[in-house]
């Protein structure tokens, strides 16, 4: 099994591309937004609640997919590099696959804060997740999280094995989707 692993900031198109690299790949996609949404008419993800449910809704789906027998899946995370918790995350989940012998990808975008503000309301994100369509409300979040946290990485700081970072900010989803899968049957 193959499973990738789409980082980066909110609106750098990481649910987009992960749609593209689905139907490339046969891959399923489970982007991050699809345990918030779940979780959102009871509780926020901003609170205790909201976040661990979330969490442990991700916990039961990851554990489930790395001892199926499909070829592969994709997943998404915003990782604030600051935060050790994030980074104990990805290990987390990362050993969680390796330790049932699965190749990770890690894939990292990133794009300048003007495109993602306007793909933050682009017809496909608003219609995949509802908590986004407060684009005033969801705007501003991106902006004071791009303030607040460091959400790419430093040049060198990311050593996983099956790594690579791609600019996005000037192509298409479509095209970043094929240099994933290119490079993930070229590593595997």
């Amino acid at each position: 099994m193959k499973l990738a692993i789409l980082i980066r900031p909110h609106a750098v198109g990481k649910m987009t591309v992960g749609q593209h690299l689905s139907e490339l790949s046969g891959y399923k996609l489970f982007h991050n937004h699809l345990s918030i949404e779940l979780v959102a008419p009871f509780f926020s993800f901003s609170t205790p609640e909201g976040r661990g449910l979330v969490n442990d809704i991700r916990q039961l789906i990851f554990e489930a997919f790395a001892k199926s027998d499909a070829a592969g899946y994709i997943l998404t995370f915003v990782w604030a590099f600051e935060l050790s918790g994030d980074r104990d995350y990805i290990e987390s989940v990362t050993k969680l696959f390796e330790d049932q012998g699965h190749e990770v990808y890690w894939i990292e975008l990133e794009a300048d804060i003007d495109t993602r503000i306007d793909r933050n309301q682009s017809e496909n994100r608003l219609a995949h997740k509802p908590s986004k369509r407060d684009v005033a409300w969801s705007k501003r979040n991106l902006i004071e999280s791009a303030e607040k946290h460091r959400l790419n990485s430093h040049k060198g700081e990311l050593d996983f094995p099956r790594y690579m970072r791609i600019n996005n900010t000037h192509k298409s989803a479509r095209v970043v989707a094929k240099q994933i899968w290119e490079f993930m049957q070229s590593r595997g």
